[in-house]
């Protein structure tokens, strides 16, 4: 059983940066890959950004790529979403996932993947 706990999510203006954490409890952090999803008002959640179990492998949508990075210390159980030039299209509730059976290698950005989620932190960008 893993345990998901979200955070650093708020109002910002366009332009500027938040860091998102997501905390997980269990043991089995360092064998999970992870993922942050997001779903806006009236749309389907979408994933952003996913990590392998190492961190040395990650993977972004199109949409974040160059202004989001993902990166995760496995000695904290934790992974983080740093957003940089946000935009007010990145308004949504930002969800962090685990899959504790992917392989080593694997960044899944699909969300069927994922076994545990949290429970989402509200990020709003301002135009």
């Amino acid at each position: 059983q893993v345990q998901l706990v979200e955070s650093g999510g708020g109002l910002v203006q366009a332009g500027g940066s938040l860091r998102l954490s997501c905390a997980a409890s269990g043991r089995t952090f360092s064998r999970a890959a992870m993922g942050w999803f997001r779903q806006a008002p009236g749309k389907e959640r979408e994933a952003v950004a996913a990590i392998n179990r190492n961190g040395r492998t990650t993977h972004y949508a199109d949409s974040v790529q160059g202004r989001f990075t993902i990166s995760r210390d496995n000695a904290k159980s934790t992974v983080y979403l740093q957003m940089n030039s946000l935009k007010p299209e990145d308004t949504a509730v930002y969800y962090c996932a685990a899959d504790p059976s992917a392989i080593l290698t694997s960044t899944p950005m699909t969300q069927s993947q994922y076994d545990y989620w949290g429970q989402g932190t509200q990020v709003t960008v301002s135009s």
